[in-house]
């Protein structure tokens, strides 16, 4: 019995037009073609890329670019080469409101970009007076996207780090008994405000009188009986008469035990300011004093009420290097559990609009750091552009959109850059059709080997 040879089901001309067909085919998947839009070693341009879950064929992206890596199921693919790090206030936001652009950068680092991908990105504020997670609801509502508190530290975070070491402390600053709920949150077992301490002695403070909401809310104590560990300044305060009175006060006291005075100046509680910030960007067309004001009158207050004693105080948040490595875990932890990327990025994004703080602590960390810390200054805060920055950023632009697409594209370029090539087959032989009584042979038309070039 003779067996009738099947036709090709892929038939779409001639057979010897198929031969042609078949090795055009095999070139491609061999690598062999010349064109640099084909070959993959020369049309990958986007950085490292790690899918959030498994991979499926993909299609080129709009505009020319291609993606180096299969999207997963869910279509999302995730940098991991680099993340992005923002401040908030006069890069994001100003005086409540979302810079324009901030919406726009935000949605171009979730994948409305040319290249598809989603960036990962922290935020990192010296603002603070609010618990993080509230913190997270109004920037989510002013910029239009979902935050979570994984992702975000504010200028007092850090500070829940120290709630096994003090017991009782005093804790300054913010609206109401916000500040209060805030360092019980972080595990501080014995929180005592400013309303506290004047509710039990009025005259603490002359020129400050508590309103009725504030009475309810303060808390009667002893104070005879207590020990103040510890000063926290979570917020910028909202009466610095006040604070700055009830501050020195302890500063100057008997190892924290209101009402006494020591004789040699040097037995108050350790003070703790969130941040070091002297001006920020509000609503008004100038800067505003914040928080690092405060602490250089305290300072400089002590040292005048003391006839020339230091009064040595400490900062969190930005520029200390402490607040970047809290970051640089925070970090760490998002990644992993966000998008599954258990490495550190290789470069960090850093933008920020006050030289003195974001810019300086940026480039001090970098110079530390297991991986890059790029510093970017946008003119949208604090910096005012055609001054010279204190503190000089590795690029300065317009926005924070700006920013976000400079790393981008930097990334891109430097991809392209290191791509290393992958080897190919140059001179494949040609093959020829051998006609037999029932079928057809495929073979070589010369024997010679493969060369294979990188």
């Amino acid at each position: 019995m003779s067996l009738e040879p099947q036709q090709p089901t892929f038939h779409r001309g001639s057979f010897a037009d198929e031969i042609e067909t078949a090795r055009t085919d095999l070139a491609r998947k061999l690598l062999v073609s010349e064109s640099p839009a084909a070959s993959p070693s020369e049309s990958e341009t986007a950085p490292s890329l790690s899918p959030a879950a498994s991979a499926t064929s993909s299609t080129p992206e709009s505009d020319g670019a291609v993606s180096p890596i299969s999207p997963p199921i869910d279509d999302q693919l995730v940098a991991d080469s680099f993340a992005f790090a923002f401040d908030i206030d006069g890069v994001l936001v100003r005086g409540g409101r979302p810079i324009p652009e901030a919406v726009q950068a935000m949605k171009v680092l979730n994948g409305a970009n040319k290249y598809g991908i989603k960036i990962p990105y922290i935020f990192l504020t010296n603002g603070g007076g609010k618990t993080e997670a509230e913190r997270c609801g109004d920037l989510s509502r002013q910029l239009d996207i979902e935050i979570s508190p994984a992702q975000f530290i504010c200028g007092h975070t850090p500070m829940s780090e120290m709630a096994s070491k003090y017991n009782t402390v005093l804790v300054v600053g913010g609206e109401g008994e916000k500040c209060r709920t805030v360092a019980q949150g972080y595990g501080f077992k014995d929180v005592v405000t400013p309303g506290d301490i004047i509710k039990a002695d009025a005259a603490t403070t002359p020129f400050r009188k508590l309103t009725p909401e504030e009475l309810r809310n303060s808390r009667e104590r002893d104070f005879s009986k207590v020990t103040i560990e510890a000063i926290f300044v979570f917020a910028d305060s909202r009466d610095w008469a006040g604070d700055l009175q009830i501050i020195l006060d302890l500063a100057m006291s008997k190892g924290g035990r209101i009402g006494t005075l020591s004789e040699t100046f040097d037995e108050g509680p350790p003070i703790f300011f969130s941040h070091n910030d002297v001006v920020w960007s509000a609503a008004h067309d100038n800067v505003r004093l914040g928080m690092g004001a405060l602490r250089g009158i305290v300072e400089y207050t002590f040292k005048e009420v003391t006839k020339g004693k230091t009064l040595q105080t400490h900062a969190f948040g930005k520029p200390q290097i402490g607040t970047f490595e809290f970051a640089t875990r925070l970090l760490k932890r998002w990644r992993m559990n966000e998008h599954r990327l258990n490495k550190a990025p290789e470069t960090v994004y850093f933008v920020g609009d006050t030289p003195e703080s974001d810019i300086r602590g940026t480039n001090q960390y970098n110079e530390k750091a297991e991986n890059d810390w790029y510093s970017i200054l946008v003119k949208t805060g604090v910096y005012q552009d055609g001054t010279e920055p204190a503190y000089k950023p590795r690029i300065t632009v317009n926005t924070v959109l700006d920013a976000v697409n400079h790393g981008i594209e930097r990334e891109m370029a430097r991809r392209k850059t290191n791509q290393t090539k992958k080897p190919h087959l140059v001179d494949m032989p040609k093959l020829s059709l051998e006609e037999a009584q029932d079928c057809a042979v495929f073979s070589p038309m010369e024997e010679r080997p493969l060369e294979l070039t990188a």
